[in-house]
């Protein structure tokens, strides 16, 4: 097919230039999602820990994950080359996923022996809903971006998860279970 039937074209890739922006860019994007994540990750965790919340702890633990992956892009774009770096980039971010799997599963195991059992969290429901609103936002910031310089971004949908699982489980407790 051609061009004027419709067909689909090949992406120009940009000049050195023009990349050199992008990459810049993506770095703002990456700093952002940095900062946003470690005070996400705090709170979470913290009050995960004060509330025996595996959901918010595994929240917490996914905004570092989203950290450690947004510090190992900003690794592989600060190279002259950012395509050498990708390998090494999945790979730091593939084993973050691989502890947070861990966790979980260790989790679950608890759950199954009855070992702790989570209170209500207000603080955890504003955290997820205005994660909710904030992640979503950044990833499509990103996301016209990565292709042009050659990286494809990946954005977990952990805080929509938990900001549906948290309400509902907040809600579904019987009176007598408090």
């Amino acid at each position: 097919m051609s061009a004027e039937r419709g067909a689909p074209q090949l992406m120009d890739y940009p000049t050195d230039a023009r990349r050199a922006v992008l990459s810049r860019r993506i770095r703002y994007f990456v700093a952002a999602t940095i900062a946003y994540n470690v005070i996400e990750a705090i709170i979470a965790i913290t009050e995960g820990a004060r509330v025996s919340s595996t959901a918010l702890i595994g929240f917490g633990l996914d905004s570092v994950i989203e950290v450690s992956s947004a510090a190992a892009v900003a690794w592989q774009f600060s190279a002259a080359n950012p395509q050498s770096r990708e390998k090494i980039t999945l790979r730091v971010i593939a084993l973050s996923f691989f502890g947070l799997a861990i966790f979980v599963t260790v989790d679950a195991v608890r759950s199954l022996f009855g070992l702790g059992e989570a209170e209500h969290s207000t603080v955890g429901l504003a955290l997820a809903a205005v994660s909710l609103a904030i992640m979503p936002a950044l990833s499509r910031a990103q996301r016209p971006r990565g292709p042009r310089t050659g990286f494809c971004h990946c954005c977990c949908g952990f805080e929509a998860d938990t900001a549906v699982y948290l309400p509902l489980r907040c809600t579904s407790r019987r009176p007598d279970s408090q």
